[in-house]
This record gives C-alpha cells, structure tokens and sequence, in this order.
C-alpha cells in the first residue's frame, strides 16, 4: 500500500467532494483549533490534505485543456453529449458567449484558488507549532512547510497559464481572495519562481532507483524542478521572456541526477499501470486506490474515453465507477469519402500511424492478471455473454458499434461503407465516430489491478522533451533527435530503428512542426495539449477538423466567469472578453 495513501486513507473524502464548489468557504473551519494537534500524525494530516484536493483539481482543467485543443473532441452521438453546445465553446473557442453559465472555466478557478487557500493554512498553522511537541525535528517541519509551498505553487501554475491576470493570495488568516486585486502577469511569474527555487534545498529527495514509492504522492527536488522546467518553458508565451535557458538548465540537472536517480521504462504503458508507484519514469504523481480515491478514472479525464457499456469489453461489469461514456474521441484523420484530411494540426491517430509499427497502436484488451496491451480502442468490441460472443451496441440506438477514425453517421454501415451525408463536424456525429483510447489500464473487476493506477502528474520524459525543444529553439536539431530517441524507441520494434528515429540515429526528420507533433503523441490526453499549442504559436492560427482560426489572439486565456466575478469586485474581466 502506498505511503500517502495510509495517512489519506484517514481523511473523510466527503469533505473534499462538499468543499468543491464554494469560493467563500471557510476552510477547515473543523481542524484550525488550537487543541487539535495531538500527535506527529495529527500534523501529517493537516499537510496531506491539500494533495488530496490538488488530486482532484486534475478534473476540473483536464477537460478545458483538451478539448480546446487539436487532439480530442466531443462530438453529438445521436442525441448524446450536445449538453447545449458547452463542447463546441471549447472546441471553436467562443468562451465569451458561454462565459457567464459555463462551470468547466468556473470551475479551475474555484478549484485552484480553494488548493491555493488550503496550502496557505497549511503553512501558516506549522509556522505557530513546535515541531519538538510532535516528536518531530524542524527538518521535518521545514520539508513539510516546502511541500504545502510547492503545491502551491503548482497551483498557481495551473491557475497562471489558464487566466494569466489572478490574485497573489499567501495570507489565509489575514486575507481572503473577493479582497485581493489582481497582479500583472511579470509580478505572479516571478512569484512562483521564487517559491520554486527557495524549496529547491530543503524537501526531500529521491534516494534511489526503486524507491518512488516511498516518495509518491509527496514532492522532491526532482518534483519542484520539474515545475521549474514547466515554468521557464512557457516563459515566452506567458510573459513574453524568453527563458529556455533556465528551463534547460533545470532540465539537464535532474537528466544528470543531482535531484535523484529516474529513468525512463522500457514499456511504455508501465508508468500507467496499476503498480506505477514503483515506476522510476515517474517524478510526481497523485496516489489512486479503488478504495479511497481514484480521480484519475473519474469522468472528466479517463473513464469516459471509450463508449458508454465498454466494462462488457474491459469485465469491470461490477467496478463502482460505473459502465463508462463516450465523452473524449480522437479527432478524425479521414473524411466521409475515405480519404485523409490535409490538415497540419489534428488527426491524431494519423499522427501515430505516420511511424510504422507503434506498439500503441495495438487494439487495447486485457490479457489477465492485471495487464494490458495497445492504448487505442476502435473497431468491434466483442465479449462473452452467455456463451457466445457478443459486440457492444449503441445504447438506446441497438445498432452494432464499429468505431471509426472519422466522425459521420454511420449507424449499421459494414466496416467498408461511407455514408451518403458527407457532413462532418461536431453536430453530426454518433457512436462509431471517432478512435477512443485507454492511457490508463481498465482492468476487469477479478484484477487486483482495477482502479489502482496513480495519476502520473510529472514524468521523466517531459523533461526530455523539454530539453529537446530548448535544443531545438537553438539549432541543435542532432541533440534534440537523440534525446527524443531515448524515449521513442521503446514504442517501435528494432528492425525499425533506421526509419522511426531522427537522424543522425534514423532517417526521420526534426523540425518545430515535428516537435510539436510529437509532444502530441507522448502526451495524448495528459492535460497539456493547449498549453504546446499557444508555446508554438498555432493554438489561435491553427486550423484543424472542424475548427478553423480565430480572430485574435484573446482566446489564449480564459474568461473569468460571472461567478468568480461577483466573489471580488476587485477582479478586472480578461482582455478581448
């Protein structure tokens, strides 16, 4: 059993699910007394208790980061996932008209300034103890202080690069965000930089290879570079600096060791899978158990990738997560006459497929005992139901799924058949449009695996890949295709190393355009994908299946709602909003 998990599996998880929608709240009101502290557990408690809340924050900026992007859709399934155009906004980048009502863009504002308030009364209530009460030491102390600042800062990352113009909020007792004005955008940077760097020296760090379990779930010195990485990479795109040699700097010092020891795993799928705790490509990431928390498998970030009925396919008939939904599909790669788009940006699985033999490319299945294989779900489901085999139909339409790299009504047309309507777009869509994916194992209900995986927040190649685009920015295209190589080629088999890698390794070009793509198939789904897309310029440029350019550039940053506006009549509404 993971470490964190013991000391989170003692916190009422009701709390954080009632403590989720209210900006006002007084948080903690039940622990901040002075009597509360009794032992060394006690104070964990307090500590640990914004990762939990920091876990589920996952899903409230999962869905505006991806779905605003090149990667994935939400199309109409006959009469399915319309939900009054919310979709659409995200996908067209019409956020203003939706602004007021939408609780998605509401929603990382609430969610990331609730984490932010918790991590200050975290800070402030070790500043008043005496760790010596708690047979502790002021090491302790000041690793725990460090952990609740450098999830903190997280926070605000995530909360900077979505709004940009937000509160510097660090004093909980004295101060609450309806009375802060916000900061300009230099003043918050160099914020969570200095936080960054002033908890570089005393957290924790990882000691050995083998041993991120003893560490999951917590942040080390790897952990809080990595967030210097992420900060110093967007630099230029957030605040107009360019930063990348701060960001390589970082990026080649946790490469050489000198924050701990990782490296990346040979299979692809092992840092997603139930056991990666134990996962040395892993820097940060969120404990998961089907007892206690599994917000990795929630609704708004992997559960609702495959179509709804899917746990017939996986055997998690029983799993309380329920039966699956058909939110999140690949954009397309083929229009309704079968043929390829020619679109720069998009066409995901096309992407992939542009690298013969790609082991993630296998059709997803369960093999037993808690291991998969392939991370794309397409094509028939089939199972086993009262001894014959069964395929998955369309739930309230009973036609036979056949999932497809396209986005059409299809309904019962053989494998082989284009329908007459030749519209494409996010209105026209039904069960068979549209590639699902599996980045996270579902494994059936007899697994010990089922719900285990942890959420893999931080990975060890990000750095990599940042690092090669810093290389890349300056010219050195040979150095960037070797680092990108370390990491691909455990995707490809051998005999194709001479076609699939970059050269000077393989035949395979590099260029910015290729980066980008490739940033695409590393970290399809991980919540990340507008962010690369403003970094290169083409989130507002870009064209890409039913979504042409903006306007201007405004759509980069998210409006704040007209809930989050009326908590502070301090707060200035997002320019072009």
């Amino acid at each position: 059993m993971k470490l964190i998990r013991n000391i989170l599996s003692t916190i009422v998880v009701c709390g954080v699910l009632a403590g989720c929608t209210d900006l006002d709240e007084t948080l903690y009101s039940s622990v901040g007394t002075q009597n509360y502290y009794h032992t060394a557990l006690d104070v964990k408690r307090v500590v640990y208790r914004p990762f939990e809340h920091a876990y589920w924050t996952v899903t409230q900026f999962h869905t505006p980061q991806e779905l605003t992007g090149d990667q994935l859709i939400t199309p109409q399934r006959d009469g399915w996932w319309d939900d009054s155009g919310v979709w659409r906004m995200l996908q067209y980048h019409q956020y203003d008209q939706y602004a007021p009502y939408y609780t998605h863009i509401g929603g990382m504002w609430i969610a990331g300034f609730q984490g932010v308030g918790e991590c200050n009364f975290v800070i402030e209530e070790l500043a008043r103890l005496n760790p010596n009460d708690f047979g502790l030491t002021r090491a302790d102390f000041n690793n725990f202080t460090s952990q609740a600042r450098a999830l903190r800062a997280w926070f605000y990352i995530q909360l900077f690069d979505a709004f940009r113009n937000i509160p510097i909020w660090t004093d909980f007792s004295k101060s609450l965000p309806k009375d802060i004005k916000q900061a300009p955008p230099t003043e918050t940077f160099r914020f969570i930089e200095k936080e960054l760097l002033e908890c570089l020296d005393p957290i924790e760090q990882k000691q050995s290879l083998g041993s991120q379990s003893n560490v999951q779930g917590r942040w080390t010195k790897a952990g809080v570079a990595a967030l210097l990485v992420r900060l110093y990479l967007n630099a230029e795109a957030w605040i107009g600096e360019d930063r990348y040699d701060d960001c390589a700097k970082y990026a080649q010092r946790i490469l050489d060791g000198e924050y701990g020891p990782y490296k990346v795993e040979d299979r692809w799928d092992a840092v997603f899978d139930w056991n990666n705790d134990t996962s040395d490509e892993m820097i940060f990431g969120f404990p998961s158990s089907g007892g206690y928390t599994y917000w990795a498998y929630q609704q708004e970030t992997h559960w609702c990738t495959v179509p709804h009925n899917s746990n017939k396919y996986f055997g998690d008939i029983r799993c309380k997560a329920g039966t699956h939904n058909s939110q999140f599909a690949c954009s397309p790669s083929y229009d309704l006459y079968g043929k390829l788009y020619n679109y720069e940006l998009g066409m995901t699985v096309n992407k992939f497929r542009k690298y013969p033999d790609d082991c993630r490319m296998v059709k997803y299945r369960n093999l037993g005992n808690s291991r998969r294989e392939g991370m794309f779900v397409y094509g028939y489901l089939e199972y086993q139901e009262g001894g014959k085999t069964q395929r998955l139909t369309a739930t309230g339409q009973n036609y036979t799924i056949y999932i497809r790299d396209a986005v059409g009504l299809f309904h019962d047309l053989a494998p082989t058949q284009w329908p007459n309507n030749k519209e494409s777009n996010l209105s026209t869509g039904d069960h068979n449009s549209g590639w699902h994916f599996a980045k996270y194992p579902f494994y059936a209900d007899s697994d010990e695996g089922q719900l285990e995986s942890d959420y893999a927040e931080i990975r060890l190649p990000e750095i990599i890949y940042s690092l090669a685009e810093c290389k890349l920015r300056e010219g050195e295209i040979d150095a960037a295709a070797k680092l990108l190589n370390t990491v691909r080629r455990r995707y490809y088999p051998e005999k194709n190393y001479s076609t699939v890698l970059y050269a000077p390794e393989g035949e395979a070009e590099l260029d910015m355009d290729e980066m980008l793509d490739e940033w695409g198939r590393e970290f399809l789904a991980e919540g990340r994908r507008r962010t690369d897309l403003i970094r290169f310029g083409k989130f507002s440029t870009g064209r890409w299946w039913d979504k042409n350019p903006d306007a201007d550039d405004h759509y980069q940053i998210f409006p704040l709602t007209t809930q989050v506006l009326n908590t502070n009549s301090n707060l200035k509404q997002n320019p072009g909003y």
